[in-house]
């Protein structure tokens, strides 16, 4: 079984939302930046929006409308954009205090 000579299906896409949920997660672990690390947050959650869709896909399930993995993904979507716009709130608020949004400078904000 070829993956490169079968129609386009449930495993093509299961195999791109991995590998976008894998390059989120090493971008998370590799960069030193806040915003470095909201891109790899997001590449996390559109690689799980992807494996959603999939899952709800006509090619697993016939008699339903096949709407449940589109109807997580929205939500998934609304929520990384509020997680968004607060974290770059607080990036804005730690760069005006320290000049840098290196995340190793927040040392100071342990209680």
């Amino acid at each position: 079984m070829n993956l490169l000579t079968e129609p386009v299906g449930v495993t093509h896409y299961m195999m791109v939302g991995a590998f976008m949920f894998v390059t989120g997660i090493a971008c998370m672990a590799t960069k030193r930046n806040a915003l470095g690390i909201l891109m790899g947050i997001e590449l996390v959650l559109n690689g799980a929006n992807i494996n959603f869709v999939a899952f709800g896909s006509n090619y697993l399930r016939e008699h339903s409308l096949g709407l449940d993995g589109q109807f997580i993904a929205l939500f998934v979507i609304v929520l990384a954009a509020a997680e968004a716009a607060v974290a770059l709130a607080i990036a804005l608020t730690f760069y005006n205090n320290h000049a840098t949004i290196d995340v190793d400078q927040a040392s100071e904000l342990k209680g």
